[in-house]
């Protein structure tokens, strides 16, 4: 998380395009480079291969590996950043693959391709929890929708339904059970494992809403949300 990338010159619509990454110390490898692999490693810590998006037929890219703990409860605690005695997210609602593959083969997506969330559900979450910042670099979202005033659970409304945006359209699958990724440092925000902790007590550890494409289209900022 405290490394960068971004494409030299606008991607393509079709196969992915190398980027130029940007390392913790400053100095920048190009993605396609020859020695990409080795100064991913070094800088993580571990060795790491970088690759580009492969083809969903290739399944041996796309397979789970090994799992961090040979306990899986033990696996999903430190995943989700959960103690002992906070409930586990309810996964029922992923897609099956994921239980033989990392993401859905012919993707790099945890488990679905779009992330919305509001600032109705941010908001809510800073006032329980003052002494922690909120920021929406800590979630990543696709899409950010301003909700005003409304209750903050309004994302969870939409669940089954369908959003336009712009001339997108969304199938709203299911809540995004948030991980630990939220809790850690990166830029100036600092770790904070009492993010999960508030998640947790105050929205069963979720933050957002997981979609699928259902009709591509153009967003701009500032377009209009429309719940279909």
């Amino acid at each position: 998380m405290r490394c960068a990338a971004r494409y030299p010159e606008p991607p393509p619509a079709g196969p992915s395009r190398p980027a130029t990454i940007t390392l913790p110390d400053g100095s920048t490898v190009d993605s396609a480079a020859d020695e990409v692999h080795e100064r991913l490693s070094a800088a993580l810590g571990h060795r790491v291969t970088l690759w580009p998006l492969l083809p969903a037929e290739m399944l041996d890219h796309y397979r789970r590996g090994a799992p961090t703990h040979a306990d899986m409860e033990t696996a999903l605690r430190a995943m989700f950043g959960r103690t002992a005695d906070e409930p586990l997210p309810d996964l029922s609602g992923f897609p099956a693959e994921l239980a033989e593959f990392e993401s859905p083969p012919g993707t790099y997506f945890d488990a679905f391709p779009v992330l919305v969330m509001t600032t109705s559900a941010l908001e809510r979450l800073q006032q329980s929890a003052p002494e922690s910042r909120f920021d929406v670099r800590r979630f990543r979202p696709n899409v950010l929708v301003d909700t005003g005033d409304a209750s903050s659970g309004v994302e969870r409304d939409w669940i089954g339904r369908g959003l336009r945006i712009g001339e997108l359209e969304l199938g709203v699958e299911m809540a995004c059970p948030r991980c630990i990724m939220t809790t850690h440092p990166f830029d100036d925000l600092p770790k904070d494992p009492r993010i999960m902790r508030t998640l947790v007590r105050e929205n069963d550890g979720d933050l957002g809403v997981y979609c699928r494409v259902t009709r591509p289209g153009t967003v701009r900022a500032g377009d209009p949300v429309e719940v279909i």
